[in-house]
């Protein structure tokens, strides 16, 4: 019976991912942050489980707390041996002006998104080197391929994931581990809700014609992918040509984005001098 472990796994794409392998049968570990969060996902996932004799841990830990990582792993490895397969899902975005933001939450970003991937394939690369398998699932972004306005924090964590799945790529291959790196599009979760609430006016008019996906069509893709061993994951058409012709369209994204950001300020600056008069 396969293992799964799921940073991320108490919501959006990673708990609906876990479902997903719940469903094919796997033994599934889910680690994030919040305890009420995890049990009620835990119920979830139990609920769907091909058979009775699955087990479905939950293990509370933050993603960029290397040592609480490492022991979350451990104790997942331990209880259900060694994993098949790794699906870095947990993630944060406050997105907002670059000169408005603090520090910390450039700092806090990195922490989660980079790092906090980084310390879960460093916790389970042992035993899966040692099983000589395994498939490592990283979850970037299509902010990973470009970067967007109001997007300064998050998109340079994902950019940086983009490298380092690359980088891991031919390196793990050696010892029969295979990677994926997956640019799912903007995706009706609980993190996509709190991303609302601090999004600027100009980031919401560039990403309004984007379409928004379920975590659950955006977990069909990733399953589909890691079948398949593609290195790249890209769910629909729009992340597909971005992944593929994003050094070409760089220009002619940045047109239309710096167009609406300029309407917007338009826009801005006539209210201010109506006001003033």
């Amino acid at each position: 019976m396969q293992h799964a472990i799921i940073t991320g796994g108490s919501s959006g794409i990673g708990k609906a991912t876990a479902m997903m392998l719940a469903k094919q049968g796997a033994n599934i570990s889910i680690i994030a942050r919040h305890q009420n969060k995890l049990e009620t996902a835990k119920a979830e996932i139990e609920a769907v489980r091909a058979d009775p004799e699955q087990r479905i841990i939950c293990i509370c830990a933050d993603v960029s707390q290397q040592a609480q990582l490492e022991q979350a792993i451990t104790k997942t490895i331990e209880e259900l041996g060694t994993p098949n397969l790794l699906i870095t899902s947990a993630g944060i975005a406050h997105p907002g002006y670059f000169h408005e933001l603090p520090v910390q939450i450039f700092a806090e970003t990195m922490a989660i998104n980079y790092f906090g991937t980084l310390y879960a394939i460093k916790s389970v690369l042992p035993s899966m080197r040692q099983k000589q398998q395994g498939h490592i699932v990283i979850i970037s972004s299509g902010a990973g391929l470009i970067g967007i306005y109001g997007y300064t924090p998050y998109s340079p964590s994902k950019f940086a994931l983009r490298g380092l799945a690359e980088s891991l790529r031919g390196e793990l291959k050696c010892w029969g581990i295979s990677v994926s790196i997956v640019y799912p599009p903007d995706t009706d979760t609980p993190q996509f809700a709190t991303e609302n609430l601090t999004k600027p006016q100009e980031t919401k008019l560039i990403t309004a014609t984007a379409k928004t996906w379920s975590a659950k069509s955006v977990a069909k893709v990733i399953l589909r992918g890691i079948e398949r061993k593609d290195f790249v994951i890209t769910p629909g058409l729009e992340m597909k040509l971005l992944q593929v012709w994003h050094s070409l369209l760089s220009p002619i994204l940045n047109w239309y984005f710096d167009k609406i950001v300029n309407k917007v300020h338009s826009y801005s600056n006539e209210q201010l001098t109506s006001n003033n008069e």
